[in-house]
Formats: C-alpha cells, structure tokens, sequence
C-alpha cells in the first residue's frame, strides 16, 4: 500500500477549505491534509465548526487569531508568517494548497495575503513541498458567484455525490444557510493553479489585485 501523501490546506478563514478544495479533499483518498486557517481562532461559533469540518474531511489542522475586522486593516508580513509557521506540524509536505495572491473573489484582504506568505516561504525554502496549488477561482469584479476558472491547470468535475457531501459540510457543519452566499457558491467544478518552480512562484508573488 503505497504512503500517503502529505498535504497541507493553508487558508484564511474556517470553510475556506471546503468552499475551494473540499471536494478535492473528499476525493483524495490517499492524502494525508493538515488544514490551518489564519482567523478565527477564539470565535466560541466558528472554531467548534471548523474542527467538526475537518473530521469529515479526514484532515488534522489548527487555528490562528489574526486579526479579521470588517475594516479589513493590512497585516505585516512577518505577522502572517509567523502565525503560519507556529501552527505547522511539520515544514516539509508533498503539496500545499493555498489561495491565489488575486484571492477568489472581490474581495478579501486575509486571502491574499495568507497567499503571498506562503509564497515567500516556499521561495526562502522556510515551507518545503515540490508544488503549490493555488486555488483558481473569480468572480469577474463582483458580477457573479465565483467559480473555477477556464484556464486554470487543474480543473476537478466533482461527481454529484462528492458535491452533495461538500455542500452539506457547508449547511450542515457550518450551519450556512441554503441561501446564504456559502451555500449558493459552493463550486461543483474546483480549480487550481500549479506552482513546481521559482520563476512561477516569484510571478505569482507580484500579483495583486488593483487597490
């Protein structure tokens, strides 16, 4: 039986990881995931739900505290760094998946800049793993739910049953409503960009949406 593979799932918030990659978790059978999110990690209803979430998800993970006010005040670098690396269990994987420095919708500070921490890490070599998948979605300014996008290198059609099990991680675990914005985005098509090397990692790092 062949080892399974490391994987760590590193976002902003609590449902991140379902919303963007958990059908990809739910499917992966052979990954071993440790999910940590940046936010959240005192809130007495988030974090309860957050952990409930990831024993469905076969995965292990932890909590930061970073600051998330509505006013969305920027972080320090170092801040989000050190937050990241005091959480990890260990700094080498197989894979990282994380948010995309653009983030997955209009908009989010958190997202983006846990994306261009883990970037940095892995371009020092602090945070250790042959590929990074950064999740690849948009919402086209705010005109639509977001979703997968075309040209992403990695594009997963759920099966009706994957779906159905991710959405109710949403409804269910984390009480979303059905017509919240969580339940109503809840992608059934997940897409991911592949970073394997320096020269895409430091490109990415340069991407940033317009102020």
């Amino acid at each position: 039986m062949a080892a399974r593979e490391s994987v760590a799932v590193l976002v902003a918030h609590p449902d991140d990881e379902t919303l963007w990659a958990g059908g990809t978790l739910l499917s992966e059978a052979n990954w071993s995931p440790f999910v940590w999110c940046a936010c959240r990690a005192s809130d007495a209803d988030r974090a309860p739900k957050f952990y409930r979430a990831l024993k469905s998800l076969r995965a292990h993970g932890a909590m930061a505290d970073l600051d998330d006010g509505p006013d969305q005040q920027p972080l320090a670098d170092e801040r989000v760094e050190q937050s990241l690396l005091e959480c990890l269990p260990s700094r080498a994987f197989d894979r990282v998946l994380t948010h995309s420095p653009l983030g997955e919708y209009t908009r989010h500070r958190r997202h983006e800049e846990v994306a261009r921490a883990v970037l940095r890490l892995w371009l020092r070599g602090t945070l250790s793993a042959p590929e990074l998948w950064l999740f690849a979605y948009d919402d086209d300014e705010g005109s639509c739910l977001p979703r997968a996008l075309a040209n992403a290198d990695l594009l997963f059609e759920l099966s009706l049953a994957v779906w159905q099990q991710k959405q109710r991680l949403i409804t269910e675990e984390y009480g979303f409503a059905d017509a919240s914005w969580e339940a109503r985005v809840t992608p059934r098509t997940e897409g991911f960009f592949r970073v394997t090397t320096a020269q895409q990692g430091a490109a990415w790092l340069e991407q940033r949406r317009d102020p």
